[in-house]
């Protein structure tokens, strides 16, 4: 199989996409951040200094995502039908379990938006919460569903 993204010379170019139906297509992607107990109960208690985390980050991933073909070179931009971004607390962690989840109608799919929204989300909590711990860790950043297209439908082991 052939990396997409490379013409016949090697060199980077942007599919062309002008010749694939236009179907229904969602991806979801997801995330974490690991962090101290004490940043934990910080966020999840509403203490932060620079206010509400959890729904700071998830309007931040709405807005990387619809960013997404500004930051990734050869990705298409796309008419977005929804995003949506969900940080739940895991005690467990301790840290915040982001899945973001994005749709569309259209001729590509949106692997690349979920994940920006979901990277996006994290870093966010990173800016937020770094005042008090430096040393959170982003980690397990992966697509687990897609579905639409030609390739049809993907989830994750």
């Amino acid at each position: 199989m052939a990396l997409t993204h490379f013409d016949d010379k090697g060199a980077a170019h942007m599919v062309d996409v002008s010749d694939k139906d236009v179907t229904d297509r969602i991806a979801v992607a997801e995330t974490h951040v690991k962090m101290r107990r004490e940043t934990f109960d910080i966020i999840t208690e509403g203490r932060a200094k620079k206010g509400d985390v959890i729904g700071v980050a998830r309007l931040a991933g709405i807005m990387g995502a619809k960013r997404t073909s500004d930051l990734i070179p050869l990705c298409h931009p796309l008419p977005i039908t929804k995003v949506a971004v969900e940080l739940e607390p895991d005690a467990d962690l301790p840290g915040l379990r982001i899945t973001a989840t994005v749709k569309t109608t259209g001729q590509t799919g949106v692997e690349m938006e979920a994940l920006t929204a979901a990277s996006t989300a994290a870093l966010t909590v990173y800016d937020m919460a770094k005042a008090v711990d430096k040393g959170m860790e982003i980690g397990g950043l992966r697509v687990v569903l897609k579905d639409g297209g030609k390739s049809g439908r993907y989830t994750a082991p």
